[in-house]
C-alpha cells in the first residue's frame, strides 16, 4: 500500500471512529441533561396546579372557585379569561394529562440515567 493510500485509509477510519464515539455520547449527555430539567419543569407545573386547586377549594362552589382561578391566571397573563369557567372535571383531566407527561419524562430520565451508569467504566 502506498503512503498516500495508507494515510487516506487511516484518516477515513479515524473519522468514522469519531462519529461512532460522538453520537452515542451526545444522546447520553442529552438524556442526562435535558430529561431532569423536563421532569423538574413538569413537577413545578404540578405544584402550581395543586395551589390553584387549593384556591378553588377555598370557595363554596365550583363556579366561584373556577372563576377565582381563571381570574388569577388572567391577571398573571398566563391564560385569557374565559366567558364561563371550565368544569372541575375538565380541570382535573388536564392536570392528569400533565401528570402522565411528568411520569413519562421521569421514566425517560431513569432509563437514560441507568443506561449512562451501565456504560460508565467502573
Amino acid at each position: 500500500m502506498s503512503d498516500d493510500a495508507y494515510q487516506r485509509k487511516t484518516a477515513a477510519f479515524a473519522a468514522m471512529l469519531v462519529k461512532q464515539a460522538a453520537w452515542p455520547a451526545a444522546i447520553v449527555i442529552a438524556g442526562d441533561s435535558i430529561a431532569p430539567l423536563v421532569v423538574l419543569g413538569f413537577s413545578a407545573l404540578l405544584v402550581f396546579d395543586a395551589l390553584l386547586f387549593r384556591l378553588m377549594a377555598t370557595h363554596g362552589d365550583e363556579i366561584s372557585g373556577g372563576a377565582a382561578v381563571d381570574d388569577m391566571l388572567a391577571r398573571m397573563r398566563l391564560k385569557p379569561a374565559p366567558a364561563t369557567p371550565r368544569p372541575l372535571d375538565d380541570r382535573i383531566a388536564g392536570t392528569r394529562r400533565l401528570l402522565a407527561r411528568q411520569r413519562i419524562a421521569f421514566a425517560v430520565f431513569v432509563v437514560a440515567f441507568l443506561t449512562a451508569g451501565f456504560w460508565m467504566p467502573r
